[in-house]
């Protein structure tokens, strides 16, 4: 399957590089000036937008259609930034990943090997299939309403609704899944919607089970073959780890806000553990803080950290699976199960953003000697 990338630059040395970058990933790039790329983006649907910072305000402006063009956030964006100071500010316009210049190959192929596995990810998530069936909608404090299933994919659905509804607005279901006895029940937001009820729905950190059922029913029914699992990223290395969170060093480092399934295998047993990333440095690390919302959440970050402590003097696998480009906001206030404990590791993590990557590293070698735990 191929996909498709906007290259918004005026640099030819840039476009030089990554074009056979992309090409070697899979995705064919459509090159441009920022004039043209307002009119691309309208006129055809893209995988991947990535724009050069050499001029701020046209580039931001390309990242603001990019996300008008597609409010269900699928859409994968890369800044080409030639100042490192400036990368909070990108992100801050809507930048999943960046590209310091001047680029080399090596360099681009580290960052947008993660950029495509979440490309992937996002084009398999919203792989949707027709169907009519009933559903039980719930909108926050509101009575329960009737609706209609419409299409459903691995991370969303299209509804239409007896009442119109709020977009933005928090929402659970549930369903019998067509043609089976399973019962879905799930909490989304709402993406979009229309004064005749109809709207788009985006699931919100559904559990591992439903996952799991939403993938096979999807396979089983869809008319034509779903795009492969991404490839997990294996070349990271853990190096500080808590019961909120941990940083991972990897020169291909996920953007903020995209929900992760961490895997540590050794001596032929495996545990896993969902996290999201709260800090991205680009071609240097991330920071990434377990999900905490139910008890199993939880379990699965202790047994994460048991299991790492289980085998001293070996090295157990690392490998780093994205499951979605923007997961739920958790509760600040949320907790990890040891509450009374203080994080100061998931409370660098969370309230990062006034930190240089240089003053960030520097919080966290501080920090490796306080309640962390720190692994090399």
């Amino acid at each position: 399957m191929t996909f498709q990338a906007l290259l918004v630059s005026k640099d030819d040395e840039a476009a030089a590089i990554l074009t056979p970058v992309l090409s070697g990933f899979g995705l064919t790039a459509v090159c441009c000036g920022y004039p043209d790329a307002l009119c691309q983006l309208t006129e055809q649907k893209f995988d991947a937008v990535i724009v050069d910072f050499d001029d701020p305000h046209s580039a931001a402006l390309v990242l603001q259609n990019v996300h008008q063009s597609s409010p269900g956030n699928h859409i994968v964006t890369v800044a080409l930034l030639s100042d490192k100071a400036k990368v909070r500010n990108v992100v801050g316009e809507g930048a999943n990943f960046v590209l310091y210049k001047p680029l080399s190959q090596p360099q681009a192929e580290a960052s947008l090997r993660a950029a495509t596995a979440l490309i992937k990810r996002e084009r398999r998530g919203s792989f949707r299939v027709p169907v009519q069936a009933p559903i039980q909608l719930k909108v926050q404090d509101s009575p329960e309403i009737e609706g209609i299933l419409l299409d459903l994919s691995e991370t969303g659905m299209d509804v239409l609704a007896a009442h119109p509804l709020c977009p933005s607005s928090a929402i659970s279901s549930r369903f019998i899944l067509p043609g089976t006895s399973s019962e879905i029940e799930v909490r989304g937001e709402i993406a979009w919607a229309n004064p005749n009820g109809q709207a788009g729905i985006h699931f919100v950190d559904p559990s591992e089970s439903v996952r799991t059922t939403l993938k096979t029913w999807v396979g089983a029914n869809a008319s034509e073959l779903p795009p492969l699992e991404p490839e997990p990223l294996t070349q990271c290395k853990l190096t500080d780890l808590s019961l909120g969170g941990c940083y991972v060093e990897t020169e291909s480092p996920f953007p903020e806000r995209s929900g992760l399934v961490l895997s540590l295998k050794a001596a032929a047993m495996e545990v896993q553990a969902q996290g999201m990333v709260r800090v991205m440095h680009p071609g240097y690390g991330m920071g990434i803080e377990f999900a905490s919302r139910t008890g199993r959440e939880r379990e699965d970050a202790a047994n994460f950290i048991t299991f790492l402590i289980s085998f001293p003097g070996m090295s157990p696998e690392l490998m780093i699976t994205p499951h979605c480009l923007a997961s739920a906001e958790p509760d600040p206030s949320a907790q990890p199960e040891t509450a009374e404990f203080h994080d100061p590791l998931l409370d660098l993590l969370r309230y990062h953003a006034s930190l240089s990557q240089e003053d960030f590293l520097r919080e966290l070698h501080a920090q490796r000697s306080l309640a962390s735990v720190a692994v090399s």
